[in-house]
């Protein structure tokens, strides 16, 4: 890049100084230029003069990453978190406990099924706990009646064995009972609890409803966790690893999350690889099937001092691309090397060290002034 001293042109300092009000910008650009003569490639500016033309500093960090993959990406709900309430026998429904929005804690009845295949279940635990109490019975008849020598062994063993069959029977009773529902005050009723706490965002039934078995009556998400699906392409999975920070933006918000798992396999229709990134929603700011932006962190390889900086501060300057860094009076000119672009943002392989402050929005407006400088000064 050419080099010269350049301070800003007299109308540009006056306008300026008459926007922040202030006595120290009067001061007239061959003063400036007085000043930074051995300066080279410098716009001096105070920080009045930077508020007034609204330019925006941005810091350059070059700590954990190289740069930002930056995609889009929908927000999904976690697998885990999201249960279906059926009825598992048929019947009518007599209650439904919830409404659409209201939160539920697992085990809670929802839903109240009234039918002659619960009526059924019940009658048959009823029936296999009474024939399990009447052989214990006899099973302790036996015993004594045994240790009395009055009774043959052959009896012992038939009573025990009677016993265990009630007892199994009585079990398999309540296992069926169990598979459906628990028992709700009356032979003919069964309730089903709500599998996990959360959230009602589904009800397909009604009050009075007949329903056949396997019918969907609730559906309960628990929010507090959600996924986030995007797709990369197989050069840029190869880029990262499960355990990255994403960051997550959308609509005026923003929130950090973690890649919880890169597929190892192509999707067989757009050839590129799933991923999927944890987001915490504790404080319920995200919805299901929300659009967002996901931007994944590259890590730093050894020895590779890539940052990443907003593509509006990187101008070209004399054919080379460059960006403005503050200074004390204002700022410099400085070329660097760039690398691949994600999004809003764009690899710096080489020119920056990270700690910098670099002019961003409004960098074009730095361009300008540098440019009219060069003209002044016959370069």
């Amino acid at each position: 890049m050419k080099s010269f001293t350049y301070a800003v042109p007299l109308a540009l300092a006056l306008s300026l100084a008459a926007c922040s009000g202030g006595t120290a910008d009067n001061a007239t650009p061959q003063a400036h230029e007085e000043d930074h003569e051995e300066e080279e490639g410098v716009v001096t500016l105070t920080d009045a003069q930077i508020r007034s033309a609204q330019i925006e500093l941005v810091p350059v960090d070059a700590a954990g990453t190289k740069g930002m993959l930056s995609l889009p990406a929908t927000i999904e709900a976690d697998p885990q978190g999201i249960q279906i309430v059926t009825a598992a026998i048929g019947g009518r429904i007599v209650a439904l406990n919830r409404n659409l929005g209201e939160t539920v804690r697992g085990g809670e009845t929802l839903v109240v099924v009234e039918s002659r295949e619960a009526a059924q279940i019940q009658g048959d635990i009823e029936a296999a706990s009474a024939r399990l109490t009447l052989a214990r019975s006899n099973l302790a008849r036996e015993q004594r009646l045994f240790a009395e020598k009055v009774s043959p062994e052959q009896d012992l063993i038939a009573a025990r064995t009677a016993a265990t069959e009630a007892a199994i029977a009585l079990r398999l009773a309540r296992q069926q009972l169990a598979a459906t529902g628990r028992a709700s005050g009356g032979l003919n009723r069964v309730a089903l609890p709500a599998p996990i706490s959360g959230q009602i965002i589904g009800r397909t039934a009604l009050l009075g409803q007949v329903v056949a078995a396997d019918t969907e009556v609730y559906r309960i998400a628990n929010l507090s966790k959600l996924s986030v699906s995007v797709s990369l392409s197989a050069a840029d999975a190869a880029l990262i690893r499960p355990g990255v920070a994403v960051t997550i933006t959308g609509q005026g918000r923003s929130a950090r999350a973690t890649l919880r798992f890169l597929s190892p396999i192509l999707d067989a229709q757009t050839r590129l690889v799933p991923a999927i990134v944890a987001l915490d929603n504790s404080d319920a700011s995200w919805r299901i099937g929300e659009a967002v932006t996901a931007a994944i962190d590259l890590p730093v390889k050894e020895g590779d001092q890539s940052i990443s900086v907003p593509q509006v501060a990187v101008q070209t300057i004399e054919g080379k691309p460059s960006v403005f860094v503050r200074t004390r009076t204002g700022f410099r000119a400085m070329s660097v090397e760039t690398g691949a672009v994600s999004g809003e943002r764009i690899l710096i392989t080489r020119g920056l060290k990270g700690g910098e402050r670099i002019a961003a929005t409004g960098s074009f407006i730095l361009k300008a002034e540098l440019g009219k400088g060069e003209a002044e000064h016959g370069h």
